[in-house]
């Protein structure tokens, strides 16, 4: 199974990234991850008049080709002021311009990580209601709070009661991707 997964940031340290990439390689089944660092994307901000002016940039194929590409996406999103962050919702809207349903029906495990107690559940609960409209058969959600004292890059999740929680999601995957897909 291959997977791509990435942080919804433009952070060159996005803990976000960190997140997506962990989970992704949890995954039952894994045989490739790719991990996808959206300043790979350089995009204007989206406006009709430039879509028209420019057409779509090249950038936007790479992405929809990339998760053309993937078994299984795994997106994990920071939150800022309760929303995505600014370049991705930017990257998000030209993707819809060039491919609106960008997901094509496949699995898709959707993340949060942020610093605070609520790990960017604002955002992950946006994009839980938001993705499936684009395509995206979401298989599992999670939020991951207070990242700096409950993950370490090397261990993984630190708190018992998160690896539960993730163990869980793990197990919701597999069922999910295990049972007969409807056409």
């Amino acid at each position: 199974m291959n997977i791509v997964a990435f942080g919804a940031s433009y952070s060159r340290t996005s803990i976000n990234r960190q997140w997506a990439e962990f989970v992704a390689r949890q995954l039952p089944g894994v045989v490739q991850v790719r991990v996808l660092d959206l300043n790979d994307y350089d995009l204007p901000v989206y406006t009709v008049e430039r879509e028209q002016e420019l057409g779509i940039p090249e950038s936007v194929g790479r992405f929809v080709a990339e998760l053309q590409n993937a078994d299984v996406v795994v997106a994990s999103f920071a939150e800022y002021n309760g929303s995505y962050t600014a370049g991705f919702k930017n990257l998000f809207d030209w993707t819809s311009r060039h491919t609106l349903k960008m997901f094509e029906a496949k699995p898709t495990v959707l993340l949060s990580a942020a610093p605070g107690p609520r790990g960017g559940l604002t955002v992950l609960q946006s994009a839980v209601e938001r993705f499936p409209r684009h395509g995206a058969e979401v298989v599992g959600s999670m939020a991951l709070p207070r990242f700096k004292e409950t993950f370490h890059p090397e261990h993984g999740l630190t708190d018992e009661a998160l690896r539960a929680e993730l163990d869980g999601l793990l197990a919701q995957f597999a069922a999910a991707v295990a049972a007969p897909r409807q056409a």
